[in-house]
């Protein structure tokens, strides 16, 4: 009789060993002849040296399930022991498999577009209306690159622009103040990882979420950067953030040049640096748009309903110019 421990290192011991522990009840019912027992994510298993070696080359096949599926389910480990392959729906544009299994697509043409290019560029900027997925769909390409191991860190930031508030008049200390800015990014992230392990990923800064500002003298190695909001850079803001691009990095940049919280006679930079990098090697970009909104149906409605004032006005605008023109001709004449 032997001893071996096995170490869990990439999935979530709630969801590995299930509620109340089923799924290691389940297992000591498949492996009768071992004595095993768990505590975090360690496993430390009695018996036989061979019985051992069999039930350690499981354990990995189900860890590696588990953390591709974030699920792992009575029937999955009775597939795996047993040798056969668990029940996978395959899906139709997946990118990754969030809580409980469920599957995260990219659900638009853009979307799409926006993985496609993501694969193949180092640099993406993706620009639309506000419910059309491009934050979202970002995050879950930084997550499947992180749990895949072609990164080794997600970072994920935002400019500190308030939009009609201010930061001073918020309660509680700078980290309470700035978290509000930086929620809608916890919120894609608590859809797609545990709640423990995405804490650890936190903690132990495997995952970075901060304002723009932080950004500053950094250089971002074997990570994926995400800046969203980005439409309320700066023009010396946006060049800092994109110049801290590392060895083996990848970035995409969000952003609604619609919605430009900075003031009226600062440029934003997300426009300039468009305009400026668009024809670099290496750099895409994809232009959503209301056909990509995939919140409640009274979102599409409400852009429509603001670019017809928006083109509303322009149009006034135009024939005020052009009656100006025509007034200031009759007095030259």
């Amino acid at each position: 009789m032997i001893e071996r421990i096995i170490i869990l290192e990439n999935v979530d011991p709630i969801v590995f060993f299930g509620v109340n522990n089923s799924n290691l009840q389940l297992l000591k019912t498949l492996y009768p002849k071992l004595r095993m027992v768990a505590r975090g994510n360690v496993i430390k298993v009695i018996g036989d040296e061979e019985e051992l070696a069999t039930f350690e080359e499981k354990i990995h096949e189900l860890e590696k399930f588990s953390v591709e599926m974030n699920v792992l389910k009575e029937e999955d480990i009775i597939d795996i022991v047993k040798g056969k392959a668990p029940a996978v729906i395959n899906v139709d544009n997946l990118i990754i498999h969030g809580l409980n299994g469920k599957p995260i697509l990219a659900r638009t043409a853009n979307q799409k577009k926006l993985a496609e290019e993501f694969d193949v560029n180092d640099m993406v900027f993706a620009i639309g209306p506000a419910g059309s997925g491009k934050t979202y769909t970002a995050i879950a390409l930084a997550v499947r690159a992180l749990k895949t191991k072609q990164v080794r860190k997600i970072i994920l930031s935002r400019p500190a622009v308030e939009a009609g508030e201010k930061l001073g008049f918020l309660p509680g200390d700078m980290k309470e103040k700035i978290d509000p800015y930086l929620q809608p990014l916890y919120d894609a992230l608590e859809d797609m990882i545990p709640p423990l392990k995405l804490k650890e990923y936190l903690e132990n800064k495997i995952i970075q979420i901060a304002p723009l500002a932080f950004m500053r003298g950094r250089t971002l190695n074997d990570a994926v950067i995400i800046l969203d909001e980005a439409q309320n850079t700066t023009k010396p803001q946006i060049k800092m953030f994109l110049t801290r691009l590392g060895l083996n990095g990848k970035m995409i940049i969000t952003g609604d040049i619609t919605q430009i919280d900075l003031p009226r006679t600062q440029q934003s930079g997300l426009i300039h640096a468009m305009s400026i990098l668009r024809n670099i090697k290496g750099i895409a970009t994809v232009e959503f748009n209301k056909k990509d909104i995939v919140r409640h149906k009274l979102v599409q409605r409400i852009v429509e309903a603001y670019e017809k004032e928006t083109d509303h006005i322009k149009s006034l605008s135009l024939k005020e110019s052009e009656t100006v023109k025509d007034e200031q001709k009759l007095e030259i004449d």
